[in-house]
């Protein structure tokens, strides 16, 4: 396995340019199960550098609300957007490709920004999308439309989420979630607008076929 210290280079020697399942206009290097990079541990990733690779997946809330996009682009269609917590950069993409005028897609890992700006490039949209590392919980974003997928897993970071995008909403912003029902998704404080059978992966999830949800939240 090549070190990281050439990320790209790690990136594209690691995964496949594969469509996503339940977006297949949109191609992003992914992992396949039987490669060495879904094999380590967390112990081992952690001894080379690199975090958990959730930026080589494609989940379940990420696709049912890229799907969402891709099928009423309306929703981006000449907006400033945000994606939090971008990972690959799908639903950025997706925005993007429903003709957003620009989207900011965040993550903390350096790899998943890296991750974003190749599959950007690689769907024809990296002129519009900025992939910066930047922890966006607390500020106030240039947005009409914040997006978020997959977020809700952890009691801590979902508290802080649903506090940071009530604000949000509460100062104008739409604010859409892809989410399959985890844990700690505010489910009170949302209105679900779309629901999916989005395939996934077995090895990461409980199921092949993931009943996936769109929803906005509530003012």
């Amino acid at each position: 396995m090549r070190p990281p210290d050439d990320p790209d280079g790690f990136i594209r020697a690691n995964t496949r340019l594969l469509p996503v399942p339940y977006a297949p206009e949109i191609r992003l290097h992914l992992a396949e199960e039987a490669t060495d990079l879904w094999q380590k541990t967390e112990e081992e990733l952690e001894a080379i550098g690199l975090p958990p690779p959730f930026w080589a997946f494609a989940w379940a809330g990420g696709q049912a609300l890229a799907r969402y996009l891709l099928d009423d682009p309306a929703l981006a269609a000449g907006r400033r957007v945000v994606d939090f917590a971008s990972g690959s950069g799908l639903v950025a993409i997706a925005a993007a490709r429903a003709g957003a005028a620009r989207v900011l897609a965040s993550d903390l890992d350096p790899f998943a920004v890296r991750a974003i700006r190749i599959n950007a490039e690689a769907n024809g949209v990296g002129d519009r999308i900025e992939a910066v590392r930047t922890d966006l919980i607390g500020t106030e974003p240039e947005a009409d439309l914040v997006l978020v997928a997959d977020a809700f897993y952890e009691r801590d970071l979902a508290a802080a989420v649903t506090g940071w995008l009530a604000d949000l909403r509460a100062r104008g912003r739409t604010v859409l979630i892809g989410d399959p029902g985890r844990t700690y998704l505010p489910r009170e404080r949302l209105e679900c607008v779309a629901s999916y059978s989005v395939p996934v992966s077995r090895s990461l999830e409980d199921a092949e076929i993931k009943r996936s949800h769109v929803w906005r939240l509530r003012p």
